[in-house]
């Protein structure tokens, strides 16, 4: 098949889009590139429409059930220029139709090919990932890691604008495309296929034996946070589909060990049901994927009462060959501490009189900050001590900056930064009490501004809570926290309105309200007013998104860090841990005054969603 659309044809970019991705894509989900195609992000994911984006834009690959609906193979210019690309695509059609297949092809302005292979019969992740992995031993342009990740493998389709300007254009007459993707390729084709290509999948297999999978941060202790949390291997092995060939032999062995796992982890059997009919573990749905739809929730509760029963047997009694890394699912005790320091003593019904009198004059005071990143991370970094100040019932907050790291998301040589800023501030709302010393965090206190104590005083309270940045938050961006923030309280705002009481500009407003209510956090209704979606939680998201995942690592790292500093200090204090006078050789560098073992950063997270 040769190129038969000029760019002139009168079959345009939309009418090809419009046509092709709903049918070529995994599931009816598209990535938008706000950043002129360099990314596709998650956060920029939409519900697919007719409609052709005004950016570059990649369907996704997978559906929630871990299963495609078409081969992708997408053949790179840059990898060795014009002439190779055309010259494997060339291979790639032969081969195809010797194996009795149909494809679709298109090119880019840049010379790269896609070739798409629409497949009556869905397969697993698995199954495609062999089948493009064993072309690239064939093909040397071939990207093979678009069908390598099942969260976030996608690819642009036809029609699609392009990064360099220009659109993706068919190989082909778009009535011969649509005619393919109508009538894909049986059942008896995608055999064919695996058939011809025994031995190039029987080789990537074997390479596959002999790597290890191995999660980001897996060198670091295994995490034990409680409300019975998985091990963090097995949540990646749930939401990726990717495991470690050595200690488990197939697909079900994985997923029996990924149930299993949760089991001991204290969730439910409807808890695994949901992440995998949602799309938030497109891994172990793959491995479901085998079954057909109706046997696919038996074959779950089958393995979940073999989990069980496992799991219920003595201890001394198994085998040993239990898959699952159990957590501990005991409860922490989450009261906090009384601050002695100083002899501080407060009264909780002042203290809550006056912490909501700051909140108002911190409502007041950020007018005076910029919706630059500097100035949002600042209000964050206000918004999580006054979050601290609720926690422990006092003005007097005394967390350490990798506390207040994980609250708001920054890097914790960010936050001693901010923190430095604001208490230098002219009207500040903290106040330096008393610097760390030893395992203590700097003591601050809350303040309310002389110029502002009338006015914060006369306003009214506002009602619920204040919070740090929420886990989802991390992934939406700091202006979608503000908005969000500010439709809880309000709802039914405009978006002049939310602009307004935001402080943000109109584009970071827009492009936050249009992220939110692609992912159903907020709706419009019929008078165009925003509000806040209640049925949609925000943990799941988090936990969509994977970004619970790097909380816990961040709080993990912090945790070996706060180890580390005790060592430290009984070895150059004589086990007295006040530092008195810091000498040459204090690692000011490496530690920045931890936090005690209570920190508002393990409470944030308990707390999150």
């Amino acid at each position: 098949m040769s190129r038969g659309v000029s760019p002139g044809s009168s079959e345009s970019p939309s009418q090809a889009w419009s046509a092709l991705a709903s049918l070529l894509a995994g599931q009816p989900r598209v990535r938008l590139s706000r950043d002129g195609g360099k990314s596709y992000p998650q956060k920029h994911e939409r519900d697919l429409t007719p409609g052709l984006p005004l950016v570059p834009a990649a369907v996704r690959i997978f559906g929630k059930d871990g299963t495609c609906a078409a081969i992708f193979l997408d053949f790179d210019s840059s990898v060795a220029g014009i002439d190779w690309v055309e010259a494997d695509v060339r291979a790639v059609q032969s081969w195809l139709h010797n194996c009795g297949a149909r494809w679709i092809e298109d090119y880019s302005p840049n010379g790269g090919r896609h070739v798409y292979i629409p497949l009556a019969q869905r397969v697993t992740f698995s199954e495609a990932r062999d089948l493009v992995e064993a072309l690239g031993t064939r093909y040397r342009t071939l990207d093979k890691t678009p069908h390598q990740n099942l969260l976030h493998g996608c690819m642009r389709t036809p029609g699609s604008p392009h990064k360099r300007g220009g659109y993706q254009e068919l190989a082909m007459s778009l009535s011969m495309a649509y005619d393919i993707a109508r009538r894909p390729n049986s059942a008896a084709v995608w055999t064919a296929l695996n058939a011809d290509l025994t031995g190039e999948i029987g080789a990537v297999r074997a390479l596959r034996l002999e790597q290890t999978f191995t999660p980001a941060a897996s060198e670091a202790p295994k995490l034990k946070h409680p409300a019975g949390r998985m091990s963090r291997v097995m949540q990646l092995m749930a939401q990726t589909g990717l495991y470690d060939s050595n200690r488990y032999a197939s697909d079900s062995d994985a997923r029996q060990a990924i149930i299993t796992g949760a089991a001991a982890a204290g969730l439910q059997l409807t808890d695994v049901e949901r992440r995998m009919m949602q799309g938030t573990w497109p891994g172990l749905a793959s491995f479901y994927a085998r079954y057909a739809s109706r046997h696919r929730v038996p074959a779950l509760r089958r393995d979940w009462l073999n989990a069980v029963r496992y799991l219920s047997k003595d201890p001394g009694s198994r085998d040993g060959k239990n898959n699952a890394r159990i957590s501990p699912t005991s409860q922490p005790d989450t009261q906090p501490p009384v601050i002695q320091r100083n002899s501080i003593s407060t009264n909780p019904d002042t203290e809550h009189r006056f912490i909501r009198t700051w909140r108002n004059a911190l409502r007041l005071k950020e007018q005076a900050y910029t919706d630059s990143r500097t100035g949002l991370a600042r209000r964050m970094v206000l918004r999580s001590l006054g979050e601290a100040a609720h926690m422990t019932a006092s003005r007097f907050v005394e967390f350490g900056v990798r506390s207040i790291a994980v609250a708001t998301g920054l890097d914790h040589t960010t936050v001693g930064g901010h923190l430095r800023a604001l208490r230098g501030e002219n009207g500040r709302l903290v106040t330096l009490v008393e610097q760390g010393r030893g395992t203590k965090g700097d003591l601050y206190m809350l303040t309310v501004p002389e110029e502002l104590k009338t006015a914060a005083e006369d306003l009214t309270w506002r009602k619920g809570k204040i919070h740090a940045l929420r886990p989802v938050f991390r992934e939406l961006g700091l202006p979608a926290a503000f908005v969000y923030e500010a439709l809880e309280h309000s709802p039914g705002l405009s978006t002049a309105d939310i602009v307004t009481l935001t402080r943000l500009s109109r584009t970071a407003v827009n492009e936050a309200l249009e992220v939110m209510a692609a992912w159903n956090m907020i709706a419009r209704d019929t008078t165009r007013a925003w509000s806040v979606v209640a049925t949609t939680s925000l943990k799941d998201l988090a936990e969509h998104f994977g970004v619970l995942e790097a909380v816990a690592a961040q709080l993990q790292r912090y945790r070996i860090e706060r180890i580390l500093w005790k060592e430290w200090l009984a070895k150059n204090v004589n086990t007295v841990l006040e530092l008195l006078s810091p000498g040459e050789d204090y690692p000011w560098e490496a530690f920045e005054g931890p936090p005690d073992e209570w920190a508002l950063a393990d409470m944030a997270f308990t707390r999150a969603g």
